[in-house]
């Protein structure tokens, strides 16, 4: 039986509301709509999403405070929807968890191809890499989906889980920055380099013991990264 994604969209604007409520449910989707970041929460806590997609800028609690909320429990992709356009705005969000960024005026396919990418990697967890490597001091336990560095576990995003895990599987293997950004986001987004620099900034803060001078992480300079098996570049 396949299953129904569920979609919750949390926006207090009911243009957007009235467009893009109806635009998911004719793709077959299962959406509910949450004005307010108390009610988007209230509505995780009550049945997790599959998928939400979250706007900034909320009467109450503003977006990037609910989505910093949610990662701290849940690893359900979020896609912020949001009229701000800033590096800054994209970069903060990113770097609270979200999953993508989509700037509103907005296309309809865009998103739903986001959408798409999004859900895809969330119902193939099944299919995911089993095992575990070892990179010099550093551990990854895919059944598990944790990391070890000398023993202690590091908490990753579930972005930040699936970049590292793409690297590892293609150990010393310079992955350019298109590949990345096609694979983990989804062919729309390979000319957003800024979603991949946060994200490699923030795995290389967990990661490393000085993330100024990565061992594991190591850039190949305008040409993309990749995970040095023995943990030294």
């Amino acid at each position: 039986m396949t299953h129904t994604a569920r979609i919750l969209l949390v926006d207090d604007e009911v243009s957007i509301q009235r467009a893009v409520a109806p635009l998911l449910r004719s793709r077959g989707y299962d959406v509910e709509v949450a004005g307010t970041g108390a009610d988007a929460l209230k509505a995780v806590g009550m049945r997790t999403p599959d998928l939400m997609v979250l706007d900034l800028g909320l009467p109450d609690l503003e977006g990037s405070e609910v989505c910093r909320r949610v990662r701290a429990t849940s690893a359900l992709p979020i896609i912020v929807l949001s009229a701000r356009g800033a590096d800054a705005d994209k970069v903060a969000a990113l770097d609270l968890g979200a999953d993508d960024y989509v700037t509103k005026p907005f296309s309809p396919e865009e998103l739903l191809a986001r959408i798409r990418v999004a859900l895809r990697r969330a119902f193939s967890e099944d299919q995911a890499e089993s095992g575990r490597s070892e990179f010099g001091d550093l551990t990854i336990d895919y059944d598990r989906r944790r990391v070890v560095r000398q023993g202690e576990e590091i908490r990753l995003t579930p972005k930040e889980f699936e970049l590292l895990s793409l690297l590892a599987k293609n150990a010393d293997r310079v992955l350019t920055h298109r590949t990345i950004l096609k694979t983990i986001w989804g062919a729309n987004a390979v000319d957003q380099p800024e979603h991949l620099w946060v994200l490699v900034g923030q795995l290389r803060k967990k990661i490393e013991v000085d993330p100024s001078h990565p061992k594991y992480l190591v850039s190949e300079p305008w040409v993309g990264y990749r995970l040095a098996s023995l943990g030294t570049s």
